[in-house]
């Protein structure tokens, strides 16, 4: 299909962060979607441990100074942006110096997760969408790499179903061999709460772990992709529970062919 629009939300994306499975997806499924003449944009946090200088990053003046409100306390909104000159692509970074400017990613130096990771997640969630707003730019598909995004689909899906840009949007959401042993804050629900969020809608992420979370990224996608050959065991049996296409693993000489079989496939489904 042509002049399809995909949105690339990702956790991690090298060279701006080290190699894994994830950011090398991050990398180079979106230059291959865009080479197959589909029109693309890619966010990503703007981790404290990226180096603008080295990888000239520049503030997106336009696309800045709004204000987030999480847990009734506003956080401005940061736009970057910087260029993969061999792909002829640009990412977008999600910035905020409350939440991105520790020299780490996840955990800290004594490799314990960061309390306010719920509110960073929110925050990158909420932020992608809106500076997608402010781009005026309509994605047919949104796919969503790693648990850091997993509030994506649930947000797309309740706080802006009846938003023009977003009402025909399908959701894809790729699990990985990467999850967390921790609990969320203990107000991740009160934190989570938006427009169209009742207490029914989060009441799974009561227990705020990274199974419930993985569940809600699930329930409120159009579409799963197994991103890794081997996944969490505890997340195995949410593939059970889903009623939506699941595309299994795919060898890294030829997944791109069969992610953008799929995104026609999830185009084509009955929405939700």
């Amino acid at each position: 299909m042509e002049n399809v629009k995909v949105l690339f939300i990702s956790q991690e994306i090298t060279p701006y962060l080290p190699e894994s499975e994830m950011s090398q997806i991050g990398r180079f499924l979106p230059q291959g979607i865009q080479e197959k003449g589909r029109e693309i944009r890619t966010f990503m946090p703007r981790f404290g441990s990226i180096n603008e200088r080295r990888n000239q990053l520049h503030e997106v003046i336009r696309l800045s100074g709004m204000n987030l409100i999480i847990d009734d306390t506003d956080h401005p909104l940061i736009i970057k942006v910087a260029s993969i000159q061999s792909a002829r692509m640009q990412v977008y970074f999600i910035d905020n110096e409350d939440y991105f400017t520790r020299k780490f990613v996840l955990k800290d130096n004594k490799n314990k997760y960061y309390k306010d990771n719920d509110e960073r997640m929110i925050f990158f969630a909420r932020g992608v969408i809106e500076t997608v707003k402010k781009l005026r730019w309509s994605p047919d598909i949104i796919h969503c790499h790693g648990w850091f995004t997993s509030l994506v689909p649930l947000y797309i899906k309740k706080s802006y179903s009846e938003d023009p840009l977003f009402m025909n949007s399908k959701l894809v959401f790729s699990a990985y061999n990467e999850g967390f042993n921790d609990t969320m804050d203990e107000n991740f629900v009160r934190k989570i709460k938006y427009d169209g969020i009742t207490d029914a809608v989060v009441a799974p992420l009561k227990e705020p772990t990274f199974t419930n979370l993985a569940r809600i990224a699930f329930k409120y996608s159009d579409g799963i992709i197994m991103g890794s050959k081997e996944l969490p065991s505890e997340i195995e049996p949410l593939f059970k529970e889903v009623k939506v296409p699941v595309l299994n693993y795919q060898d890294p000489e030829d997944y791109i062919d069969a992610y953008s079989v799929f995104y026609d496939r999830i185009i084509n489904e009955p929405k939700k």
